[in-house]
């Protein structure tokens, strides 16, 4: 079954390319900053992926709610023969905690209702809206998202919604994510439905290990920082979630995006003082070796260092930690900042992935069975 997704906000294209291998087909991408537009078009051409169906948009999203947009003619025309859906993490600073914490008056918070008025007037099929935990965890940032939340529900979505952390889904950083999922209904029928089948819906959490259990697991903490040292991962830990495995997974050595990295001006002796494994301080963080690591924000002032380095984390190693497969790479064009920014506020493939199927399973039952219901009326 052919489902076809809208991608705003794109970035590089990291949560795209986890919902294209979960089955989903991207029909048209919009991202307004031209370099994150240019690298998502330079990562498909490196992997040899085909351009999406109606291509890529360098425009505001605020254009889509005019009248008679590009956006209306190519909807319209889907909406006869496809299954459609949005996907989108508006820019999310003013709802982070480490942010601007301007909400939703914010200029990057006041996308995010952009976005929801963008589904409000379109009404594809389903959607998908992913942000950062602050949306969910600050009190005036989730009075903003209860708005939404009930906005959606008087459109007509049946919404599932949750607060998951990327650790769940073997990708190596503790880093959570809040996804809402809706569901376009027409009746109570098809209410009835889809209220039924969200009870198997598990957000494409399989595995063994819980949250609960990855956190007791005795993780090695700190230890001398020597450069260039080899040590052996610790008895007892699952090595997929630790920082090497994923450095050695992705070839990061000799990735194309291998010496792309902040090279300080001065600060490199206190880099040296830094243990593995501290990650204690706002800055300045060493990450361990053989252990997950802490976020994803690698850019600005989140100094992040390489375990047995003497240098800040490189683009390649970023992307690894972000589960990115090893032919993405990033053009040597871009610039170091926008490098960083990209790939830190992106969605980490594999739980893009994960989430992805176990939606697209959803989707798929609950198109059968509204079928077969309208055939049975019939």
């Amino acid at each position: 079954m052919k489902i076809k997704l809208f991608s705003f906000f794109s970035g590089c294209g990291l949560l795209d390319l986890g919902m294209e291998e979960a089955g989903f087909d991207i029909a048209m991408v919009s991202e307004k900053y031209q370099p994150f537009l240019d690298a998502y078009k330079y990562s498909r051409e490196k992997m040899q992926m085909p351009k999406p169906e109606y291509g890529y948009f360098n425009d505001d999203i605020c254009d889509y709610l005019k009248e008679n947009s590009i956006l209306d003619d190519i909807v319209r025309k889907e909406k006869k023969n496809s299954i459609i859906g949005f996907i989108g993490g508006p820019p999310c600073p003013d709802f982070s905690t480490a942010g601007k914490n301007k909400g939703a008056k914010g200029d990057n918070g006041k996308l995010s209702k952009t976005y929801f008025d963008l589904i409000a007037k379109e009404e594809p099929d389903f959607f998908v809206f992913e942000n950062v935990k602050g949306l969910w965890k600050t009190k005036k940032h989730k009075e903003f998202y209860d708005k939404m939340y009930r906005k959606m529900k008087r459109k007509g979505y049946y919404i599932i919604d949750k607060l998951l952390n990327s650790l769940e889904y073997g990708v190596p950083q503790e880093r959570e994510r809040v996804i809402m999922i809706g569901i376009k209904c027409t009746n109570q029928h098809q209410r009835e439905i889809i209220k039924k089948l969200v009870q198997e819906f598990n957000w494409g959490i399989h595995n063994c290990n819980t949250l609960e259990m990855i956190k007791n697991i005795d993780w090695p903490t700190t230890e001398r920082f020597v450069e260039d040292s080899i040590t052996k991962p610790p008895v007892g830990i699952i090595k997929e979630l630790t920082i090497q495995y994923w450095f050695e997974k992705n070839r990061v050595e000799i990735h194309a995006n291998a010496n792309n990295y902040f090279t300080p001006k001065a600060g490199l002796n206190r880099m040296q003082t830094i243990d593995e494994g501290d990650v204690s301080k706002k800055s300045y963080k060493r990450l361990h070796r053989w252990r997950y690591s802490p976020t994803a924000a690698y850019g600005n002032n989140e100094v992040h260092l390489h375990p047995y380095k003497a240098r800040r984390l490189s683009v390649a190693e970023v992307l690894a930690v972000q589960s990115a497969p090893m032919e993405f790479e990033l053009p040597k064009t871009m610039s170091l900042t926008d490098m960083f920014k990209t790939v830190g506020n992106g969605v980490p493939v594999l739980m893009a992935e994960k989430v992805g199927k176990e939606l697209r399973k959803l989707i798929c039952e609950y198109s059968r069975l509204c079928e077969e219901s309208a055939n049975d009326i019939r």
